[in-house]
């Protein structure tokens, strides 16, 4: 058993809830909010305990891991006091807002014997499973050329002040707008490709804030980008672009492109998402050949996307997920850093694979002060295995 704590109850600590029962050797020791109110209403929704201060929490000689789900703001700070105090920490991405800040965590975590851990854990799922065996298994042959999409759709002109989280708690989309687009979603992405695929070496990138009126009002904070592309260069010759938006109609799908052939992933926030296969020179499933017929005999393309391909096999786990689009099992992430400690290991988004991912996804959302080409300066050596984490 480990004791964790979560430090923040805000919208996102509801997925956390909804998903710890998948896991029960996680113990949860209490939480807490510096907002009372925010407090009163987690607490008293879960019925777990209500530490009265930070300190408190990394005082408490139960709590090993402790869980940052506070604003990206506030993450150096919070995972700064819980290192320094002796508790392993889980940070909800991104590990900080600066590059000099996230490495300082990661050379305490490591200076200290510590693991620093962080989210999004999505890239644990039995879909990315399944791309990964059949990427190691070379199935579609050399990965050449990676298409993934983090469109969020234009949430902006939707009735996102009305949304409630299973406790209550309001959805924070003025601040996801002031974050942008790319801090928010685009390590969801980045997940799955440096986990498939290893370290990057460069990345190309723009953003730009295209829709600058959100409804924020006269006075607000100004906003992050709601646009924004990079083309990364992996170290493994693998090159990806990636998009990240909060305009244009939702996709979290990704495409792999091989020298042999091609997968598709239906939606990278599902646990369980479609998977399709298609291998170069092998015969088409009907379906596809089908539908390539009656568009060829009606003189036009159907009105409705197919996946060509054959599907491949995911596993149907049992796990309690969020209800959609959210169908990540968020504390999955935790639960393979507990195991990793208790097997004095490190997981693999931990250390530098978690500072990486940091570095990339504020390469990318800097882009539209200094666009270009970066360089990155962090990285990852040690090897891992394909088909797992």
């Amino acid at each position: 058993m480990t004791g964790i704590a979560l430090v923040g109850t805000g919208f996102v600590a509801d997925y956390y809830m909804t998903t710890l029962p998948n896991h029960p050797d996680l113990v949860l020791r209490g939480a807490y909010d510096r907002a009372p109110a925010q407090m009163e209403r987690f607490s008293s929704f879960y019925m777990v305990r209500a530490y009265a201060t930070l300190d408190e929490v990394i005082g408490d000689p139960e709590v090993a891991i402790v869980v940052n789900l506070t604003d990206p703001e506030s993450h150096y700070d919070v995972s700064r006091r819980a290192l320094e105090a002796g508790k392993h920490v889980y940070s909800e991405k991104p590990l900080a807002m600066r590059i000099e800040e996230a490495e300082a965590l990661v050379e305490l975590a490591s200076r200290h014997g510590l693991v620093l851990a962080a989210a999004p854990a999505n890239a644990i799922s039995t879909a990315h499973r399944a791309v990964a065996d059949a990427v190691a298994a070379n199935a579609i042959g050399m990965p050449r050329l990676v298409y993934a999409e983090m469109e969020d759709g234009a949430v902006f002109r939707d009735k996102w002040r009305d949304w409630r989280s299973r406790s209550g708690a309001k959805w924070p989309g003025l601040h996801e707008f002031e974050i942008g687009c790319t801090l928010e979603h685009a390590g969801y992405a980045l997940a799955w490709l440096v986990s498939l695929f290893g370290p990057v070496e460069t990345v190309t990138a723009f953003s730009a804030l295209a829709f600058p009126d959100k409804g924020q009002g006269k006075g607000a904070p100004p906003l992050g980008p709601d646009f924004s592309v990079g083309c990364l260069n992996f170290r493994s010759g693998t090159v990806a672009r990636l998009t990240s938006g909060l305009s244009a109609p939702r996709d979290r799908s990704m495409t792999i492109l091989g020298e042999k052939g091609a997968m598709h992933v239906r939606d990278l926030w599902d646990y369980h998402s479609a998977v399709h296969i298609e291998r170069a020179g092998e015969p088409k499933p009907l379906t596809d050949r089908l539908i390539a017929r009656l568009e060829h005999e009606l003189g036009r393309a159907l009105p409705f996307r197919h996946t060509s391909g054959r599907r491949l096999a995911v596993t149907k786990a049992k796990r309690q997920l969020p209800h959609y689009p959210s169908r990540i099992d968020f504390c999955g992430g935790i639960a393979a850093q507990a195991n990793a400690i208790v097997e004095g290991k490190s997981p693999f988004f931990s250390g530098d694979v978690a500072l990486h991912i940091t570095e990339i996804a504020l390469a990318l959302s800097n882009a539209g002060k200094e666009p270009g080409t970066y360089r990155l300066r962090s990285t990852f050596n040690r090897s891992f295995p394909a088909a797992g984490l």
